[in-house]
């Protein structure tokens, strides 16, 4: 007390209403609906945040991604081929820009022609012509870059050759599998292990994982994640490999682990490159996904996967 004597507060009667401070006003009752829908909207916002993608919008686009897929594998086969070459397009692409942040110029057009161009070589001539189409394009990246000239070329060309071997090379073995018997629904039974992959590792990993794989690549992805991602696609591939291919359980569960392997060894592969580019998505293409490499990173380190042990464990699914 500094010996000054202070004014009492008047306290108000019970049951009196609250004056508001000077200067503000009471929010009405239109206000306090208002205020009402702002939290709702900003909780959706958080639970948005916190799943880390736009669930509406990721559903839609895999809806649409996924019957563009089917189309072509059921019903054009020419239409499956275009679209893996245009994934891979779109994936060297986004991968191009994302290593120009780190001073590594890849030239785009030598990548595009390559992505073209190894889907239908796998499609007309098999894996030889696939060793082909991968040495013209490797071919056509050197003698690129010897044109163009400059510093970094050496930079530029190893750069370019990864790009070329880590996503249309790696997706021509999906058309290698296409061209195989009963190719289509060994296709689509590849497609539905990845996305049991990625849906039940999501679910599990988002409510019960708290152990990281690799909390130094991708904080998020969890071994109780990977524990949920295998015992789903083990599901699925039992029941594919029965219903589907007509083959043993047994081969739906080795065909199941692999993949979940694989995959996850793609999705951390992709996330290390963004991680060592400091960068979160690879684009915003894809609404509610990112990039199309923040969808294919799973799935092209689990095609040629797919393909081998499909030639040696189901040469002849009827």
């Amino acid at each position: 007390m500094n010996g000054t004597t202070q004014p009492e507060e008047s306290q108000p009667e019970p049951g009196a209403p609250r004056e508001a401070p000077e200067g503000s006003e009471l929010p009405s009752g239109a206000s306090r609906r208002s205020l009402r829908t702002s939290r709702r909207d900003s909780a959706a916002r958080g639970a948005s945040s916190r799943a880390g993608r736009n669930l509406p919008a990721a559903i839609g686009v895999g809806v649409v991604l996924l019957l563009l897929v089917l189309t072509g594998l059921l019903f054009v086969p020419l239409a499956f081929v275009a679209t893996v070459a245009v994934f891979g397009v779109f994936g060297c692409w986004e991968v191009s820009r994302a290593l120009a942040t780190d001073k590594a110029d890849v030239p785009p057009v030598p990548l595009a022609v390559g992505s073209v161009a190894l889907p239908f070589a796998a499609y007309y001539g098999g894996e030889e012509a696939i060793a082909f189409a991968l040495t013209g394009t490797a071919a056509l990246v050197l003698l690129w870059r010897l044109i163009e000239g400059g510093a970094g070329a050496l930079r530029s060309i190893l750069a370019s050759l990864l790009t070329i071997l880590w996503i249309p090379t790696m997706l021509s073995f999906g058309v290698l599998l296409f061209n195989e018997d009963n190719g289509a629904l060994k296709v689509a039974t590849l497609l539905l292990l990845v996305v049991a992959n990625d849906t039940f590792g999501y679910l599990v990993g988002a409510s019960l994982g708290k152990h990281p794989m690799a909390p130094k690549i991708s904080p998020k992805k969890s071994w109780e994640g990977f524990a949920g991602s295998a015992a789903g696609a083990v599901v699925v591939g039992i029941l594919a490999a029965v219903f589907l291919l007509h083959q043993p359980w047994w081969a739906g569960v080795v065909l199941a682990i692999a993949t979940v392997a694989a995959a996850t060894a793609g999705d951390l592969s992709e996330s290390m490159v963004k991680r060592e580019l400091g960068i979160k998505d690879m684009s915003n293409m894809l609404p509610g996904h990112g990039g199309v490499m923040d969808r294919l990173d799973s799935i092209v380190f689990a095609t040629p996967v797919a393909y081998i042990l499909s030639v040696l464990l189901l040469p002849g699914a009827l």
